[in-house]
């Protein structure tokens, strides 16, 4: 690793620490020769992941797609920078879990709505609304009431359990 103010090849590892979820490992480095201490970050890549997109096209897996959408998505919402970076690990190691070379832009898509459905209801209603293209009020509407099921459904088992 080259020291970003030198240039000096030699940095030696001081610290090295695993993130929260396990996916990152966070290394604090010293130059050998100028002694200036930066972090560097290690995490997992999918690189053999082809994405079959609808109009029949393959392309490459991009780690950028997925987050650009999910920051359209969670544009003006309270969401830390780790909070998010977490975020796209889940949905990544999501997608490693599938097992497959090739998923459809459908299943990234689905996989991507089900973390957020979790993460921030909002996002996901955004996300929702253009990944599923939806064109009218009454589809917005019957996605919003799907989605107060699963809240109702989840408070009435966190009352259940409690007692």
């Amino acid at each position: 690793m080259h020291c970003p103010v030198c240039g000096h090849h030699d940095t030696r590892v001081v610290d090295s620490r695993v993130s929260s979820g396990g996916a990152c490992i966070r290394r604090r480095r010293e130059c050998e020769k100028c002694l200036y201490r930066f972090s560097t970050g290690e995490e997992v890549e999918l690189l053999d992941l082809v994405v079959l997109k609808r109009d029949g096209a393959r392309e490459s897996y991009s780690r950028k797609k997925i987050e650009f959408g999910l920051k359209r998505a969670l544009e003006k919402r309270p969401v830390t920078e780790m909070a998010f970076r977490n975020l796209v690990q889940e949905v990544e190691r999501d997608l490693q879990r599938k097992k497959l070379n090739e998923l459809t832009s459908a299943e990234v898509g689905e996989v991507v709505m089900n973390r957020l459905k979790h993460f921030d209801k909002v996002a996901y209603i955004r996300f929702a609304s253009v990944y599923r293209q939806f064109e009218d009020v009454a589809t917005f509407k019957r996605e919003l009431a799907r989605l107060g099921k699963g809240v109702r459904h989840q408070t009435v088992d966190k009352k259940r359990k409690r007692s």
